[in-house]
Formats: C-alpha cells, sequence, structure tokens
C-alpha cells in the first residue's frame, strides 16, 4: 500500500481531510500522528472527532491530561505523548485503551515500539496555514 499525500490550505481544510477519513475507520483502528509543534496534529484530530460524530466542543489537546476519551459513532481515545519521556509511554497501557474505538497518538515517535496495523500520518508545515500531511497504512 502506498502512501497518500494531501496538501492542505487551511485549518478547515486540515479538518475537513480527517473528517472524511474518520468514515473509514473500524473499531481499533490506531492512528499515529508525526510532526512539529504547530503542525496540526490537534486540528486533524478535532476533524477525526468530528467525522466519528463527537460533539465538536469537547476536543482540545490533552497535553496536561495526556490522554482523553470521547464518545462518538465510535469512541475516540485521544493521547499526547508530548510532555512524557518514551520511558513513561509503556505506563500509559495504550494498547489497551481503545479496543472498540479509535486511538489517536499525537507525537507518535515517542512509542517505544511500533504498533502493527497502524495508520501513520505525518503532518508538515510549509508555511501560513499550509501542510502537507502524508497518510500510510489506510
Amino acid at each position: 500500500m502506498s502512501a497518500r499525500v494531501v496538501e492542505t490550505r487551511s485549518e478547515a481544510d486540515t479538518q475537513e481531510l480527517a473528517r472524511a477519513m474518520a468514515a473509514r475507520l473500524v473499531p481499533g483502528s490506531v492512528l499515529l500522528l508525526r510532526g512539529e509543534l504547530g503542525a496540526g496534529k490537534t486540528a486533524f484530530v478535532r476533524g477525526l472527532a468530528e467525522g466519528l460524530e463527537v460533539p465538536d466542543d469537547q476536543v482540545s489537546s490533552p497535553t496536561f491530561t495526556l490522554v482523553q476519551s470521547y464518545r462518538g459513532r465510535l469512541p475516540l481515545v485521544h493521547a499526547d505523548l508530548y510532555r512524557i519521556t518514551s520511558a513513561e509511554v509503556d505506563d500509559l497501557g495504550l494498547d489497551e485503551t481503545a479496543p472498540e474505538g479509535v486511538l489517536a497518538i499525537e507525537w507518535a515517535e515517542k512509542l517505544a515500539r511500533p504498533i502493527p496495523g497502524a495508520i501513520s500520518i505525518l503532518l508538515e508545515d510549509l508555511g501560513g496555514d499550509r501542510r502537507r500531511i502524508t497518510i500510510d497504512g489506510l
């Protein structure tokens, strides 16, 4: 399966891409989001949540709580690993958090080991509101 590369021109475009992607997700789907600070990972998750029918006022970056769960068409578990070390990631038990739903992990490069079957999403800031988003595994 080859990677799909999409360029978005606004945060709304990024959210729309994720919203459309949500329709293809099944229980147990894992999304590994990578990208520099401010690349649009949380915006992507907001769109994903909307596509999973999570009320849009519920989604925020879980930077200080690390993991947040939302109810929607499929449950969504949103993890942000920015503030922890790779050694601390295993203590979160992420592999057990969303077997009936979708798990979206920001700063996935901190995972100690790969997650088989995960969808890899790389967000790159192209300046302004433009992003290059590479999706592999879907």
